[in-house]
């Protein structure tokens, strides 16, 4: 709470300009997924810069090189989406729990990149939203998705990664890029606004033909193994 309390002092003057350029870009139909994505990109490192968090990025050669697949990163925190956004070279968009749906700036960022938000108690939407995501990508967006389903709240420690969340890049039949999150959860469920680092790991992906055999359990397993043994390479 306190680095969130210090980013919107230290971008007072500039929050309402950020705010409304994301909203524009999500509105204007003339301005392009990767206009929008780099215009979130851009308020993001400002935000990071405002809160005094340095991002390290490793592995960025293991993001394909094509279009069309699926993030699936350990979940920390609220902090999450910023290490990402800054990181990440090329666009994505991310689906997203219905309750932070209307959470100022965030609903701006999910309207501006196309990302989903989907009810955990729905079934029925939830299907839809599987079925959603498995179409664009299929077109060649790029999505992010946390397999958790829900913040550890543990550290750097995981929760168990659900086999539905694999769904879309089952039917999609698209490389999934395990993503290691490491110290994320520091700097917003911290009371401290030292300077920090957070560090991202992209992983080699799994490709379609290296999961078609395994059920999504299986595949949820071996991510969550692949991100467990590089977190432990890395702190």
């Amino acid at each position: 709470m306190y680095r969130i309390i210090m980013m919107a002092v230290r971008l007072f003057l500039k929050t309402p300009y950020y705010l409304f350029l994301i909203w524009w870009y999500g509105k204007n139909p003339k301005k392009t997924y990767e206009d929008s994505y780099a215009i979130v990109k851009r308020t993001t490192k400002a935000a990071n810069r405002a809160g005094k968090v340095k991002i390290e990025s490793y592995g960025l050669e293991n993001i394909p090189k094509e279009n069309g697949f699926i993030l699936f990163p350990n979940h920390q925190g609220l902090y999450d989406m910023l290490a990402i956004l800054e990181s990440c070279p090329v666009p994505f968009a991310f689906v997203i729990k219905k309750e932070a749906r209307n959470i100022i700036l965030l609903k701006q960022v999910v309207e501006a990149l196309g990302s989903i938000a989907i009810d955990r108690e729905d079934i029925r939407q939830s299907m839809q939203v599987i079925q959603q995501v498995t179409q664009e990508v299929k077109t060649g967006r790029n999505f992010l998705i946390f397999a958790e389903g829900t913040r550890s709240r543990q550290g750097n420690q995981l929760l168990n990664f659900k086999g539905g969340s694999f769904k879309s890049a089952v039917k999609a039949k698209c490389p999934i890029v395990p993503c290691v999150l490491i110290d994320a959860f520091k700097p917003f469920d911290e009371k401290s606004i030292k300077a920090l680092t957070v560090k991202i790991i992209y992983l080699p992906p799994l490709y379609y033909e290296e999961y078609k055999d395994m059920k999504t359990v299986e595949i949820a397993a071996e991510v969550k193994c692949r991100i467990e043994k590089a977190m432990a390479q890395y702190i």
